[in-house]
C-alpha cells in the first residue's frame, strides 16, 4: 500500500510538473474496447427494427449509446445476444429523434429491478427537449421525430417524442445530465456535446420545424452529438444518425480527442437518401481522415456503404453493413457475424 501511495504521489507532481512548464499531460488512450450493435433494421441474431442502439465498452466500463425505437427491441436483442444491461448506468442519448430514444423507458423500468443505478443516468446535448412541429403529411420513422409519434404529428401537436420521454424516465428516478461542450465521460471517451458544423452537411429534414419564441425555424437537430474513443490507433467515432454531418463530427472528433487518424466510424450517416456526388465527397473525406473501419448501420444505406467501401478504398471486411449482434473490438475488427459476410 505504501509503494502504491508514494507512486501516485511521484506522478501526481510530475503531471504537476508538466502543466506548470505549460506541458498539458498526455490524452488516455483506451486500450480495449468492444461495441456491439444492439439496434439497426438488419439483425443476424435478434429483431431489426429502423432505430440504433449499441453498447460501448472501453477498459472494463460500459455505456449504452442510443436504445432504439420500439419499447421492447434493445431488451429482448439484449437478453438474446446474452448481454447483462443491468449493470450499465449512464446512456448516451445522440438526439431527439423517437428511433434512438423510444426503448429507453423501458429498458430502465425493467433493468431497475436487478439495479436500482440501472440506466440512471443520461448524457444530452442543449436542445433535445426543444418543441417541434412538422407537416401532417409527413409520415415513417425516415422522416425523423414526425414518424415516431405512434402517428402523423402535424400542426400543433408535438413532434418530439424525447420530452414526454422525459418525464417517464424522470419519474423513473433517473436525471439527464446536459453536455453543452465536449466532455470526457470515461478516460478515453469523449462525448461531444453539440458538434462544429464546418462544412454544409445538411444530413436533416427542412420540414421539421423548432418552436422558438420569434416563431418556427428549420430543425438543424442541433444537438446531435456522437462518442469518441481514443486509441492507440487513432480514433473511434460511434454516430446516432449523424445529423451533424460524419465529416463535421469526424473533424470535430480531432479536435476534441487530439490530433491523429480517424480510423473506425460505427453507426447511423443519414446519407441512405444522399447524392451520388455527395457520397463520393463523403468517402474523399473519410479516406483522408484516416478511415480503416466502416460498420455502417441504421440510416447509412445499404448501397452507401458499399460505395463508401469502394471510394475510400476498403474492403469486404473492413466497410460492413451493420446488423443485430455485429460487434467492433480493438484486437478483432469488425465481426459482421454471417448475414454481411
Amino acid at each position: 500500500m505504501r509503494n502504491w501511495r508514494t507512486g501516485l504521489t511521484l506522478t501526481a507532481l510530475l503531471v504537476a510538473a508538466g502543466v506548470a512548464r505549460g506541458q498539458a499531460p498526455a490524452p488516455h488512450q483506451v486500450k480495449s474496447f468492444h461495441i456491439t450493435i444492439l439496434s439497426t433494421m438488419l439483425a443476424d441474431r435478434g429483431v431489426g427494427e429502423w432505430g440504433f442502439a449499441a453498447l460501448v465498452e472501453a477498459d472494463g466500463r460500459r455505456l449504452l449509446f442510443d436504445a432504439g425505437y420500439r419499447p421492447e427491441t434493445v431488451l429482448q436483442n439484449a437478453r438474446e445476444l446474452g448481454i447483462d444491461l443491468s449493470t450499465v448506468t449512464d446512456v448516451v442519448l445522440s438526439h431527439h429523434h423517437g428511433d434512438h430514444t423510444g426503448g429507453l423507458a423501458t429498458l430502465r423500468r425493467e433493468l431497475a429491478k436487478k439495479n436500482p443505478a440501472a440506466l440512471s443516468r443520461i448524457h444530452v446535448a442543449p436542445g433535445i427537449f426543444l418543441s417541434r412541429r412538422c407537416p401532417a403529411a409527413l409520415a415513417g420513422p425516415a422522416s425523423g421525430s414526425c414518424g415516431m409519434m405512434g402517428g402523423e404529428a402535424g400542426g400543433d401537436e408535438e413532434a418530439n417524442p424525447t420530452i414526454a420521454v422525459r418525464k417517464e424516465l424522470e419519474a423513473l428516478g433517473a436525471t439527464f445530465i446536459e453536455h453543452p461542450s465536449a466532455a470526457e465521460l470515461l478516460p478515453g471517451v469523449w462525448v461531444t456535446g453539440p458538434v462544429r458544423r464546418r462544412y454544409p452537411e445538411r444530413n436533416w429534414n427542412p420540414a421539421i420545424q423548432i418552436v422558438t419564441p420569434g416563431g418556427l425555424v428549420p430543425d438543424s437537430v442541433p444537438e446531435d452529438m456522437s462518442l469518441v474513443i481514443r486509441t492507440d490507433k487513432g480514433l473511434v467515432v460511434v454516430t446516432g444518425c449523424g445529423h451533424a454531418g460524419v465529416v463535421n463530427t469526424t473533424e470535430y472528433a480531432r479536435e476534441i480527442a487530439g490530433p491523429g487518424p480517424v480510423y473506425a466510424v460505427i453507426g447511423g450517416l443519414h446519407l441512405f437518401a444522399a447524392k451520388d456526388e455527395t457520397v463520393a465527397w463523403t468517402a474523399e473525406k473519410l479516406h483522408a481522415a484516416g478511415l480503416v473501419d466502416l460498420l455502417g448501420a441504421h440510416c447509412t444505406g445499404i448501397e452507401t456503404v458499399f460505395r463508401i467501401r469502394q471510394l475510400a478504398g476498403l474492403t469486404r471486411k473492413t466497410a460492413v453493413v451493420g446488423a443485430v449482434g455485429a460487434s467492433f473490438d480493438s484486437d478483432r475488427g469488425i465481426d459482421p457475424l454471417a448475414l454481411a459476410q
